[in-house]
């Protein structure tokens, strides 16, 4: 068989394939044009998903009759007017939308130049041009594809329907409006409007929070850390959501490079690196990071439809994104998400009971004064103190301990606390509400946050067991925790093989306290099979000390006495991430006075 060259229609409609693999991708495409334009409006139609009628109007610059024939050519483009394929600095540059639309569509352009007096308009059907006509039409531009893949109707079938369909369009148009915060947007379904983003103006940053928050969601600003970072060139900006305020898809995560909506693997890999130890991982963060870099150090003419892009300095970009990410996440403190007051409220308020609480949750209240402390003193089993746990634990000497009140009315966030519920759940008053903390949740961040400063500053002190702890695993498992066992030594943990199947436990971590040795080993073993002899403990250092963490921490359903909960919450204070545990659950909820009223009905 000799070889040949396609047919120019042909050769169209392969392209097209690559460009325009949907209706979504076709009002990408569109709309990056109109924003190229300059447009300060765009408007967005689709009707049956896209597939019978996408129409994208603005009002940007306009095309002449010829800049319209051209248009319609292959790689015919006016954004790369120094022939340089580095120093990309439009949306589109690659000239092969248009054709690539007109080859499998029905596709009409309609023009008219600011400043002119006529508009032209220029029909494509299924790769053959017509000749431009005199038109009626405002200055910029509207192009209307109809019958998409009318051309090539194989490609149908692997459509969606309407509605999935026009979710992308949404999505598309939402993610181009984030970065163009100055242009408005809308889209419509031909009978209703689905989106409409009004221009936001005044300062750049607090434009574009607005743009985000409208399309994310209203919850969004006051629950996202503001970032600000720069290295070697290149300026991290945006917002990064409080790890309790997830989702349980990564669909809510938006990434930008120099106004380029992306869905980048390398930028992906560094928001999952940055929350790794903060949110369960089966949640996503809701994030939106806006790159900005000299377009030579990054390359986005890898990928036909310009998702993916190349950085010069893949590694720096990485580091900027994680160090970025968890200083904010660091400075939020003990900050929890707005999101969890409401949801709080809403299962208080949505009981129809008169008994909003059980009344079994009064006789297990313990309230925070010297009868507590006897009924402490008088308990069959003694207290272990969480100093003992966590040394330094102490009350602050601005708040004597029996000023619990004064610990509430002088600033504290997380007030005095007052109560003890079910031995599981602290009550503490503040200034203007009420707080309540999870024990358990609260002092596994503690533990995480203090063996990492440990590991930080040179090793893990160990505490020697009285009685060593013989741990039954069955063979293969044993034989994976010995094999590990230099690993786990430099980490606090000492075990030895003992017999078949068995290890003894000798030394554990001192800040893991009265730990639950058995159940840590036993986790450990199945962790070391998940992740196999492909990873370092070290690798996975801070997965081994969450692990360790939450067997070393103060258990659900165990009293603690008021001293105890109050140093709990001033360590939770001065304790970075303490918002959450190291699976990503909250710590705990606040309810304003404000709040506690709507309840009961006084506003």
């Amino acid at each position: 068989m000799s070889v040949r060259l396609l047919p120019p229609t042909l050769v169209n409609q392969i392209a097209a394939g690559e460009v325009v693999e949907r209706p979504a991708s076709a009002v990408k495409e569109l709309v990056e044009n109109a924003l190229d334009a300059g447009a300060g409006r765009v408007e967005v139609a689709l009707v049956d998903g896209g597939q019978a009628l996408i129409s994208v109007t603005d009002d940007g610059g306009g095309m002449t009759p010829d800049d319209m024939m051209l248009a319609v050519e292959r790689h015919a483009t006016s954004k790369l007017p120094d022939d340089d394929l580095v120093r990309i600095r439009f949306l589109g540059f690659r000239g092969e939308a248009l054709p690539s639309i007109g080859s499998v569509a029905r596709l009409a352009l309609t023009s008219r130049p600011r400043g002119a007096d006529t508009a032209w308009s220029l029909s494509v059907e299924g790769g053959a041009k017509g000749a431009p006509m005199p038109a009626a039409h405002p200055p910029g531009t509207r192009v209307e594809v109809r019958d998409l893949f009318y051309a090539t109707p194989a490609r149908l079938k692997f459509l969606k329907s309407p509605r999935a369909e026009l979710a992308q369009a949404v999505d598309v148009v939402e993610r181009l409006a984030m970065a163009h915060p100055a242009v408005a947007f809308s889209l419509s379904d031909g009978s209703r409007t689905v989106l409409d983003l009004p221009a936001r103006r005044g300062e750049p940053a607090a434009a574009r929070l607005a743009r985000v928050a409208a399309v994310v969601g209203r919850d969004f600003e006051a629950n996202a850390l503001a970032l600000d970072a720069e290295r070697d060139g290149v300026r991290l900006t945006g917002w990064a959501g409080l790890p309790t305020y997830n989702r349980a898809s990564s669909a809510a995560q938006y990434l930008f490079v120099n106004g380029r909506p992306v869905k980048d693997r390398l930028v992906i890999g560094a928001v999952r690196g940055a929350y790794q130890d903060v949110l369960a991982r089966d949640r996503h963060p809701v994030v939106a990071l806006f790159l900005d870099l000299d377009p030579d150090q990054v390359d986005v003419n890898v990928h036909p439809a310009k998702a993916e892009v190349r950085f010069r300095d893949s590694g720096g970009v990485r580091g900027l994104i994680v160090g970025a990410i968890r200083h904010a996440l660091a400075a939020a403190g003990h900050r929890a998400s707005t999101t969890l007051t409401e949801s709080a409220l809403g299962a208080l308020g949505g009981g129809s009971s008169s008994h909003a609480f059980p009344p079994r949750a009064f006789s297990t209240m313990r309230a925070s004064s010297p009868s507590l402390l006897r009924e402490a003193g008088r308990a069959q089993a003694p207290l272990l103190g969480l100093a003992e746990a966590l040394p330094g634990l102490e009350m602050p000497p601005a708040a004597p301990p029996g000023d619990t009140d004064g610990m509430a009315e002088t600033g504290y966030p997380l007030g005095a606390a007052k109560a003890q519920l079910h031995d599981t759940y602290i009550v503490a008053q503040t200034a203007d509400g009420l707080v309540i903390v999870d024990q358990h949740a609260a002092h596994e961040r503690l533990v995480f946050e203090r063996m990492k400063q440990a590991l930080a500053e040179g090793g893990v002190r160990r505490q020697g067991l009285l009685l060593p702890e013989v741990v039954d695993l069955g063979e293969a498992a044993a034989v994976r925790v010995v094999e590990r066992a230099g690993e786990l030594a430099e980490l606090g943990l000492v075990v030895e093989a003992f017999g078949g199947g068995a290890v003894v436990v000798r030394e554990v971590p001192a800040l893991l306290g009265d730990a639950d040795v058995q159940g840590l080993v036993r986790d450990l073993a199945d962790e070391l099979a998940e992740w196999g002899q492909g990873h370092s403990l070290r690798e996975r250092l801070f997965d081994v000390c969450a692990t360790m963490a939450c067997h070393g921490s103060v258990r659900a359903g165990r009293r603690l006495a008021p001293a105890e909960m109050n140093a709990l919450l001033r360590r939770m204070e001065a304790t970075p991430l303490s918002g959450q545990c190291n699976h990503g659950r909250p710590t705990h909820v606040s309810l304003s006075l404000a709040d506690i009223e709507k309840l009961f009905g006084r506003r």
